[in-house]
């Protein structure tokens, strides 16, 4: 990719209206523009992110059984009758010009729309276990959207549920989903902290969050860093500088936060709301039991550059980086200068590693240096009349401060 015909541009100054970190990162660095308050576009490289962290959670959701399926966004009033929750506050309601009222919600969950749909599909214990993923938009009346893509009104989600014969079988799948979880969040750079925390509008217990420690963070936790024992704050007894009540020797922090993930244990709420009914092995009839199970793809994005950067930039994880290199040609651009950079580029983009190639002939270096800073892909290659009178590159990682000149061929083989 050439940053010259890149469709975004980088800015010095912060957006006047966001206060967190990863909003004023990732709109100068041009990964995303906000169109509303808790409504933003991603752009190319802002996209690449997202691709990579939904690669991530597709490898992980599909190696524990999960099917990935795509329902729709608009959800009819019937649906969310049969559970109840057709006057949730949190969604927004849809009617046509013509219409006097409301037909639909846009959906913020869909643990009823494929109740319904398996409804059609199990009628014995031998249809389950069986679980289907998707990744999807979702839409959410948050009246306080704010700390950029901590916290939106539309946003991407990767949205689970499970059905099972018995809670004690969704409860073991309930665990493989937190095992995968915890991998999900380590791939893609962060250290996650399982959290018990309330139900609310979607189960009948309480459920689990993955919570990810950040002084941006608008949650708050008691921790044990002794035994990992973790409660969200708004269901604790407990408060920090308490002796842990499950190993009873570490003592409790109370730290912020960000919710990156979380898991909910349903029960039979909506299987009986929508009767899905089995024949189990003694042939009688049961509800079926499900579990949920959610990650918000934006808030991953969000939460990587809030943990991942410096006074200059962002310093993408290589798992989740939009590209793995960042080639500038720096200098005067001269023909010799253009033809070495290009070679560079060309022997780069054939061995299958992700180049962005700064080529702007009219930008200088110092500008090209701080865009690659604020920009933050893993690798920093530059080429210029002193590099190439030594046949090399200048290497330098992102997340160190040396430098080193290389043969292309000895980085090639390296990144490789």
């Amino acid at each position: 990719m050439r940053q010259s015909e890149l469709f975004s541009r980088t800015y010095k100054e912060d957006p006047k209206d966001e206060v967190s970190v990863n909003a004023k990162l990732l709109e100068r660095g041009g990964f995303v523009y906000k169109n509303s308050g808790g409504v933003y576009s991603y752009l190319p490289l802002g996209w690449k992110v997202i691709r990579k962290i939904s690669a991530i959670i597709r490898e992980e959701m599909n190696a524990i059984g999960g099917q990935e399926m795509l329902m729709p966004a608009l959800v009819e009033k019937k649906y969310w009758d049969k559970s109840g929750r057709w006057d949730v506050g949190i969604g927004f309601e849809v009617k046509g010009k013509e219409e006097k009222t409301p037909g639909f919600v846009l959906g913020w969950t869909h643990e009823e729309v494929l109740t319904d749909i398996v409804s059609k599909y199990i009628s014995s214990y031998q249809d389950l276990p069986f679980a289907a993923y998707q990744i999807q938009s979702k839409f959410r009346n948050e009246p306080r959207a704010r700390s950029g893509l901590l916290r939106g009104k539309e946003f991407i989600m990767k949205d689970l549920y499970s059905f099972h014969v018995s809670l004690e079988d969704m409860f073991r799948y309930y665990n493989e989903v937190k095992g995968a979880y915890e991998k999900i969040f380590k791939r893609c750079g962060l250290k996650s902290i399982y959290t018990t925390a309330a139900g609310g509008d979607f189960t009948f217990s309480n459920t689990h969050e993955f919570q990810v420690e950040s002084p941006a963070g608008e949650d708050e936790i008691v921790l044990c860093r002794l035994c990992n024992f973790a409660e969200n704050k708004e269901i604790s007894k407990n408060k920090g500088g308490d002796q842990c009540p499950e190993c009873q020797k570490g003592v409790l922090d109370k730290i912020k936060t960000i919710e990156v993930g979380n898991i909910f244990p349903l029960g039979t709420k909506y299987s009986e709301a929508f009767n899905l009914q089995f024949v189990n092995k003694d042939g009688k009839k049961a509800y079926v039991v499900m579990g949920s199970y959610g990650i918000g793809l934006g808030r991953v994005m969000g939460t990587v550059s809030e943990i991942h950067h410096d006074e200059q930039g962002i310093i993408w994880p290589e798992s989740v980086a939009p590209l793995k290199v960042h080639l500038l040609a720096v200098g005067e651009m001269t023909s010799s200068l253009k033809k070495q950079a290009d070679i560079a580029y060309n022997k780069l983009a054939k061995a299958g590693i992700e180049v962005l190639y700064d080529d702007r002939a009219q930008v200088h270096a110092g500008e090209k240096f701080y865009d690659a800073d604020l920009i933050g892909l893993p690798v920093r290659l530059v080429v210029s009349e002193k590099t190439i009178v030594q046949e090399k590159l200048e290497v330098k990682h992102r997340n160190e401060k040396e430098t080193k000149l290389m043969k292309l061929e000895e980085i090639i083989k390296t990144l490789s």
